[in-house]
């Protein structure tokens, strides 16, 4: 990687790297389709991810002055007009908000998803799906998205009240799983579910009161699971109108964490299916 490419700022305020500042507040009030990508991890899935199928685009990068050089195969990896800007630790610093020992990040773009039908029209005739319910800790939504990937579902289906899965937290979490697995987020539950039903999906709902046990389960051709948010899991609603499984847990215990109860889940399922070798 040539020098040239290598534009130094010395001044936090700068309007080249506006969209780097003050990264924790931004992260509260949304981006408009753009995210921050922190870390090596989540750099290099960005990398992967550029421009491919998806509309997952890197804008520009903003590395710590001395993580350059470990960092140039990587950095090669992007479009050689793709702007990367360096600076000391303090400037660094200055610029997020706090201190940023990983002295990594990256901003990026993703156009709108296809609508919630499309998308699914679009899945393929053995697909399997994993949708989250309600679910608004950033963590447990990046965890998803790490499962999804680890375990080969073809998309997470997200209900409007999930948070943002291209929230930075979430993004690292998932270790860029998210730039990667395909998804939505859009529409009420029902409205999900009732579209993936129709579309010829076996749909299974996630709950401690399952009718059976998720390991038990001979899945169809295309299957979806769905996870509710913790402590007050999935809605009657749901759990009434679809079949229910449970994971098998030690007595005393309320429930797994989702994030937990989603591998286990889709490990059972893709095993099943023979999605895993």
């Amino acid at each position: 990687m040539g020098q040239a490419r290598l534009i130094e700022i010395t001044d936090p305020g700068d309007p080249r790297i506006a969209e780097f500042t003050a990264i924790r507040e931004r992260d509260l009030t949304g981006r408009q389709g753009q995210f921050i990508a922190e870390g090596t991890v989540v750099l290099s899935m960005l990398a992967k991810a550029h421009g491919r199928a998806g509309g997952v685009r890197a804008e520009k990068l903003l590395l710590l002055e001395n993580r350059v050089v470990g960092l140039s195969h990587l950095i090669g990896q992007f479009p050689s007009d793709l702007p990367v800007y360096v600076a000391s630790a303090a400037v660094l610093d200055a610029i997020a908000g706090f201190h940023l020992h990983r002295g990594v990040l990256a901003l990026g773009s993703r156009v709108a998803p296809p609508g919630l039908h499309d998308m699914i029209a679009g899945l393929p005739e053995d697909a399997l799906v994993l949708v989250g319910c309600g679910i608004s800790n950033h963590d447990n939504v990046g965890a998803l998205f790490r499962n999804a990937a680890g375990f080969a579902a073809d998309a997470v289906l997200l209900d409007a009240t999930c948070c943002d899965p291209l929230y930075r937290k979430a993004l690292r979490v998932s270790v860029g799983s998210v730039l990667t697995v395909p998804y939505a987020r859009q529409e009420s539950a029902e409205a999900v579910l009732g579209a993936l039903a129709q579309a010829g999906f076996e749909i299974w709902a996630l709950s401690p009161d399952g009718a059976v046990e998720i390991g038990t389960i001979v899945p169809g051709r295309r299957v979806a699971l769905v996870m509710g948010t913790e402590g007050e899991g999935l809605p009657a609603s749901i759990l009434d109108r679809f079949r229910s499984a449970r994971i098998a847990q030690a007595s005393g215990l309320d429930s797994l964490n989702v994030g937990t109860a989603s591998g286990i889940a889709l490990y059972a399922i893709a095993r099943a299916l023979g999605r895993l070798g």
